[in-house]
Formats: structure tokens, C-alpha cells, sequence
């Protein structure tokens, strides 16, 4: 009996030193853990606020393309207006070949016009596209602040030992 029970006794410390030695090396194992993925984290978010800055980016740059673009439409109208007054006179006094003249530049502004509309059609659809990606990489930005509190919290954690 007394054998017994002094291999069970050998056995319950055994057990409870492997235990203890398992929780010391398993706290190491996630504090190490924590500090990977805090330091994944940290570079996930310096790559979402350099994607920010580079929406930003490309939203002004289409932004000013845009305006430009109106610009160049107005113009076109205006043209197209003057154009046409100045047809209308030269037919008006009899003068076919100005008028003839005329009416090819107001051909080439109609042109013009037509392509700056659809120039600023795509630069609509780019500033939308890039505001959507924009605040994709804002949430992910505030995603991996959370993650970073997370995980300095675990380490802290882990740390004090509860």
C-alpha cells in the first residue's frame, strides 16, 4: 500500500511540476505571440495610411482632371456659341465660304465637347471608385488600431500573469 501511494504522490507532483512549467512556457509562447502580431499590426496600419495618402491623392488629382475638364466644356459652349453667331451672320450677308468655315469649327468644338463630357464622366467614375477604396482603407486602418490595443492589452496581460 505504502508503495502505491508513494507512486501516486511522485506521480500528482510530477504532474503539477509539468503543469506549472507548461503555463510559464505557454505565457512566454503568447507574449511572444502578442508581440508578432502587435508588430504585424503596426505594419498593416503604416500600409493603410500610405494607401490613404494615396487615394487622397488620386481623388484631388481626378478632382482638379474634373474641373479641368468642365472648364474645357464651357469653352467648347462658348465656341460653339460664338460659332454660330458668326455663321449666321456670314450667311446672312451672303459669304458661303466663311460660313462653310464657320460651321467646320463648330463641328471640331461639338467634338471636343463630346470627348471633354465623357473625360468627365470617367473622372466621376474614378473619383467614386477611389472614395469607395479610400473608405475601405480608413476601416481597415481603424481595424488594425483595434487589433494594436488588443494585442498590447494581451501582452500586459500576459505579463502580469492573469
Amino acid at each position: 500500500m505504502r508503495r502505491h501511494l508513494a507512486y501516486l504522490l511522485a506521480s500528482v507532483l510530477l504532474g503539477l511540476a509539468a503543469a506549472a512549467y507548461a503555463q510559464e512556457t505557454g505565457n512566454s509562447a503568447d507574449v511572444k505571440g502578442d508581440r508578432k502580431d502587435l508588430h504585424q499590426d503596426r505594419r498593416d496600419l503604416r500600409q493603410d495610411k500610405r494607401d490613404i495618402r494615396s487615394d487622397q491623392h488620386d481623388i484631388n488629382k481626378d478632382r482638379a482632371d474634373r474641373n479641368q475638364d468642365r472648364r474645357d466644356l464651357n469653352k467648347d459652349q462658348r465656341d460653339i456659341a460664338r460659332d454660330r453667331r458668326e455663321r449666321n451672320q456670314d450667311l446672312k450677308n451672303g459669304d458661303k465660304a466663311d460660313a462653310r468655315k464657320e460651321q467646320r469649327d463648330i463641328n471640331r468644338d461639338k467634338r471636343d465637347a463630346v470627348k471633354d463630357r465623357r473625360d468627365v464622366r470617367a473622372d466621376n467614375r474614378d473619383i467614386h471608385h477611389d472614395a469607395r477604396d479610400l473608405h475601405r482603407d480608413r476601416k481597415d486602418a481603424r481595424s488594425d488600431r483595434k487589433d494594436i490595443r488588443h494585442d498590447r492589452k494581451d501582452i500586459h496581460r500576459d505579463r502580469r500573469g492573469s
